[in-house]
């Protein structure tokens, strides 16, 4: 079938360029359409369940909420862990599915549950989904700076800024197509309150009922229908509707003595901050911090440009004296500069490229043929991922960039030997038609080729098979290889032909020798080779010995799960004592702000603390999030972080250094945004909180980890209003009637909602800051049958504690211990943590799991390891249904250990640990080496078969030499074409691809190398009763 592609292609050669041309307009235009995003779709299906439970205490939360919702979840077709958290007034579940599920399927079955769970739930409670959103999903923090008051300067207070943020920021960019969520935090919510003084209502007579019902439905228009009139009709319109508050503080609540009682009378009236869990601050000052995430299939850096847009157009209508948004981290900043850093390295490898064809060919029209493999081989690619919904991406093109070497292997071997054949025939005494020698010429080195394609694809079999966020990560660029060779195959069957007919024949050069480099090679390859067959054992020997040395020192290699990303921010998480007060957490976290504004690398720093209103993060007033935006400098990450982190030690606060993207991806992992976790699951929160701190304090001796912290699951104050039954029933007052009372005057109870325009305000009872000390809850009056009493008299207010969380995990309670490391090996870490847990002595029912980044790369070495083994015995048996030997099979693949020996020496050199990427290098390596290997034996076997030649040193001489070219071109091309990736190794987006090279170069340099050496002598030792074998079969096909 092959022979017949490339015999059509010459028959309609103008039809082929044509479509060749077509083919590269649509793949252009394809690849400037697809989404460009940093990393493949990494999003695991999971859906947020969110509960408001106003101010109920973490245990009320986990017994009436979450508990409840939990277990509806759980046992859910495909789900894979439902972890919880109880916090202060909030219960948030977080269910996880297996990959590759509908999240809108999921998202329906929930639906269901909680629609069976919600009668079970307090009566004023309703669990709400969080909206579909991706791990990757903030893309955008915006912050509104709110500017210190200055005289005869117009200035904008917290409550303004919060109002800009809420009623035009927000809406204008949930309007904006891929946005999937806005969040503001900071600032102050415009809420207006009544505030009842109980002691002036019990002097008038009125009671809490009365002022509640009074309020009820203020401010409100009613419909009165229509009325005719004249033929005319009329709409009839109620209008109660103000915004004043002078209206609201003459509202009567009672008539007594023939006169109203105002509400101004028994309350106070003003607009104040809504009660709040959290704030923000920018470069040291209060602002209020949007967050902009997006949904999952929403192309980052198209959004990005959107929300660009609106703000621009939002800029002139900014209210005096509000400073304009300031961007504090842009995701598609890091997209656009590590996409862009990749194009580079794609641009420069073909650069490279070119540069070693021309070396070896000196010719012009020779390189452009071979080059032309590269642009057609991209366009096919980029049409295939848009077939198929992939994004381009820094695994995409890393994929391409890796392959970019191997893009012309095919059209290389083919051009070479259509010259050769060429420079014969026109020597020959009767010399065949170009056509005729074209198409023999690439049929002779087509079935090596197709073969060697075939053993590229097999060993890509184990990436495909690789679970979870590493299989995800690294598939697309498995993808984009196979596809990428594939297509270059195609190329070589088709084009090449076609354009070697058109440009070969006529050539200057053909008359010509080979070019001096290439002359030069060869002599020095003939001495080599002459030399080395009289110490062929001695050569073995060494070599087996360098194999066996290679291996021996892999498992001493230090070990992690990914390259870290150079993102060029950070991500800060502080915990301070739980229990401090919001007031306290803003002004430590406003002093951290300072601290790090003295790093020299830093440019801008924003501070989330606590948690925003619609928030699915479950974090306390006592943590604080710290965005910080770096500028590059001579001084490394590291050495960056481990100054912040000795800048932030004065402080009282656990401090853990992230980056952005790696902070969401160890949450993707293991639920904590840490790259270890140590997770203790029991009943009892004290034992909980005890083992957990005996761990931290073993931990602590293992050097290289670093942010050591236990979640702050602790006993935080409270005050406790404990009720007497008995005395309640003496006033003739039931608990509920008492409670109610006590949560409206305490918590406050939304009675109405005040419209102004495209604004919504709550209308609030409650009590004022100053008076919900334990002295003045003591001293409430409640309205009873029996007439107003004190609460003193029916109940004891005293200040107690209890915790101010609970996290729970597939429904037990949890608490975890985390740490992030130095950059010191993982493996050794996590084998001196499993010996110190295998000596902890646990309580009955306790135990305790371990987990983290590590997990998925021992999980992805275990079953590479084992797919390896899978994928060495398909290739096997192509090759041994190609020689039907066993021994040629073996002589093959005998290049895959002599290309370990160079990665593994490349890996110690460069000093970098195994990773899952490194393991990628190693499978491309595989079929690399396997490559080469078959070109040079088929061509022994061809000479015997087809040329006559005797199985003899002479033969293996000629044919080493004749392949030297084409092995040589290809090895040199696909190395040199990782050297734009070899070079700055911690540009952002080279980073993960920076160890594939590593590898795959390494290993190239040493297989070219022991193949060009020491091929000839194993073919030359074990390969003669082979191929005599192959000799006499019947036939003419070339192998």
């Amino acid at each position: 079938m092959f022979n017949w592609i490339v015999r059509v292609s010459l028959h309609q050669r103008l039809f082929v360029l044509v479509a060749a041309f077509i083919l590269m307009a649509l793949g252009l235009l394809s690849a400037s359409r697809a989404p460009v995003d940093v990393l493949p779709d990494l999003n695991k299906p999971m859906v947020t369940v969110l509960t408001e439970a106003g101010g109920m205490a973490p245990e009320e939360v986990e017994q009436l909420v979450t508990f409840p919702i939990e277990t509806s979840l759980n046992g859910m077709p495909g789900v894979t862990r439902v972890r919880s958290t109880s916090g202060v007034g909030l219960s948030i579940v977080y269910a996880e599915f297996e990959w590759g599920t509908d999240i809108y399927r999921n998202r329906q079955q929930v639906a269901e549950r909680l629609a069976l769970v919600r009668e079970q739930l307090p009566a004023t409670i309703t669990p709400i989904m969080g909206p579909v959103s991706s791990i990757m999903g903030e893309v955008m923090l915006l912050a509104l700076p709110i500017q210190p008051a200055k005289a005869g300067a117009p200035h904008a207070t917290p409550m303004q800024a919060r109002d800009y943020a809420d009623w035009v920021l927000r809406p204008r960019l949930l309007s904006v197509p891929g946005v999937s969520q806005v969040i503001p935090i900071g600032g102050e919510v415009r809420q207006l309150r009544v505030e009842p003084d109980t002691a002036r209502m019990a002097q008038l007579g009125v009671s809490l009922s009365e002022v509640t019902t009074a309020l009820q439905g203020y401010a409100s228009n009613t419909s009165g229908g229509f009325i005719d009139l004249n033929g005319r009709e009329y709409l009839i319109r109620h209008l109660g509707r103000t915004t004043r508050v002078e209206d609201l503080q003459g509202l009567a609540v009672r008539w007594s003595g023939g006169r109203p009682i105002l509400l101004e009378q028994v309350a106070t009236v003003r607009y104040a901050a809504a009660f709040k869990r959290g704030d923000a601050g920018y470069n040291g000052g209060p602002a209020v911090i949007v967050s902009v995430q997006k949904q999952p299939t929403a192309d980052t850096v198209v959004l990005t440009r959107l929300i660009d847009q609106a703000l621009l157009e939002l800029k002139p209508g900014l209210p005096p004296g509000l400073a304009a948004p300031q961007v504090l981290f842009r995701q598609a900043d890091f997209i656009e500069q590590s996409v862009s850093n990749v194009f580079e390295a794609l641009r420069d490898g073909a650069i490279m490229v070119a540069i070693v064809l021309f070396a070896f060919l000196l010719s012009a029209r020779t390189t452009v043929i071979s080059l032309v493999a590269i642009p057609l081989s991209l366009a096919v690619t980029a049409l295939v991922f848009h077939a198929l919904g992939q994004s381009i991406n820094v695994m995409t093109l890393g994929g391409l960039a890796i392959a970019i070497g191997e893009l012309v292997d095919d059209a290389v071997v083919d051009v070479e030997n259509i010259l050769r054949r060429l420079k014969l025939n026109r020597a020959s005494a009767q010399p065949l038609s170009d056509l005729e020698v074209i198409w023999r010429a690439s049929v002779e080195v087509r079935s090596g080729i197709v073969y060697a394609t075939v053993i590229v694809v097999l060993v890509f079999v184990p990436l495909f098979a690789l679970p979870g966020i590493e299989g995800r990560l690294f598939a697309p660029l498995g993808l984009a290889y196979i596809v990428s060779i594939l297509a270059s195959m195609l190329v070589s069957m088709t084009v090449t032909p076609v354009l070697s007919s058109y440009l070969l024949p006529r050539m200057k050069r053909l008359d010509h020798g080979d070019s001096p480099l290439v002359a030069w090679l060869k002599r020095w390859d003939a001495r080599l080779l002459a030399w080395s067959f009289g110490h062929t054992r001695a050569l073995l020997g060494a070599a087996v010995v360098a194999v066996v040395v290679a291996a021996a020192s892999v498992p001493f290699l230090a070990r992690t799960f990914l390259p870290a990303f150079n993102e060029g921010s950070l991500v800060l998480s502080m915990l301070f004592t739980p229990g401090t007060a919001l007031a306290e957490a803003n002004r430590l976290g406003a002093v951290a702000e300072g601290l790090i504004r003295e790093v020299p690398e830093v440019v801008q720093v924003g501070r989330r603390t606590g948690r925003a209103e619609q928030d699915e993060h479950a974090q306390g007033v006592h943590s604080s999030e710290i965005e910080v935006d770096l500028r590059r400098s001579e001084r490394g990450r590291e050495a960056v972080m481990a100054d912040i982190r000795q800048r932030l030690s004065v402080l009282p606060a656990a401090v853990a250094v992230g980056q952005p993207i790696s902070h969401r991806l160890d949450h993707l992992l293991s639920g904590v945004r840490a790259q270890i976790a140590l997770k203790l699951y029991g009943d009892d929160l004290d034992t909980l909180r005890g083992l957990a701190e005996q761990l931290r304090g073993q931990m602590a001796s293992v050097p290289g980890l670093v942010d050591l912290t236990v979640e702050k699951q602790v006993l935080i104050p409270q005050i406790k209003v404990s009720l007497d039954h008995r005395k309640a029933a003496q006033y003739g007052l039931s608990p509920g009637q008492a409670l109610a009372a006590l949560q409206t005057l305490s918590e406050g109870q939304g009675v109405s909602q005040i419209v102004d325009g495209s604004r919504r305000y709550d209308l609030v009872v409650r009590l004022s800051d100053t008076r919900r000390t334990p002295q003045d809850l003591a001293a409430l009056m409640l309205d009873t049958p029996g007439g107003r009493i004190p609460l003193s008299a029916i109940a004891q207010v005293e200040e107690g504690d209890g915790p101010n969380q609970i996290g729970r995990e597939n429904s037990r309670r949890r608490i975890v211990v985390y740490a992030n490391t130095d950059g010191s090996d993982m493996s050794r870490i996590i084998q001196t943590l499993r010996q110190q847990v295998a000596q902890t002595a646990l309580p009955q029912g306790y135990f305790v799991s371990l987990e983290g980044q590590f997990q998925a790369q021992e999980q992805a070495t275990r079953l590479i390891a084992g797919l390896s083994v899978l994928s060495l015995s398909l290739m096997f048996l192509v090759l041994y249904s190609r020689y039907q030997s066993s021994v040629l099979a073996l002589v093959i693949m005998a290049n895959i250990p002599f290309a370990l020996v160079g990665s593994v020496a490349a890996l110690w050199i460069t000093g970098l640990p195994l990773s899952v990427a490194t393991l990628v290098g190693f499978i491309t390596l595989t079929g690399i080496a396997t490559r080469n290997g078959i070109l040079k034996i088929s061509h022994y076997v061809n000479l015997c078969r087809l040329e006559g030649e005797r199985f003899d040193q002479a033969m293996i001489t000629r044919g080493s030499l004749e392949r030297l070219t084409p092995v040589l071109m290809t090895a040199l091309v696909a190395a040199f074409a990782l050297v734009p990736l070899l070079m700055s190794a911690d540009a952002p987006g080279k980073e993960i691809l920076h160890p594939v090279a590593v590898v795959i170069f390494g290993g190239l340099i040493s297989s070219t190398l022991l193949d060009t050496l020491l091929k000839p002598l194993v073919f030359w030792r074990v390969g003669r009763r082979a191929t005599e074998r192959l000799v006499q079969q019947a036939g003419q096909e070339a192998y």
